[in-house]
């Protein structure tokens, strides 16, 4: 079972993630904004508060209850290197 080790917002678009395989990858965030909605996501519009991220039982979270699971993080970030 993957999981979120260590995170590091770098900047609106960059969220680095460190994962339990030992492999690191960047989460654009904005992007994954344009390609996501929902009420628990609008707040990360916001740079200051998407910087309140923090890592909870492995997984990518934020104050207001929003939660990514590790391992679709993983599959969407790993999936778009190119080989």
């Amino acid at each position: 079972m993957i999981k979120i080790l260590n995170v590091d917002y770098t900047s609106p678009s960059s969220i680095t993630l460190e994962f339990s395989d030992g492999s690191t990858a960047i989460f654009d965030l904005q992007k994954y904004l344009s390609e996501h909605e929902g009420p628990l996501l609008q707040p990360l519009h916001d740079t200051a508060y998407a910087q309140r991220l923090f890592i909870d039982c492995g997984a990518l979270c934020w104050p207001n209850g929003l939660e990514l699971s590790p391992a679709r993080l993983y599959e969407y970030t790993h999936s778009k290197k190119v080989a």
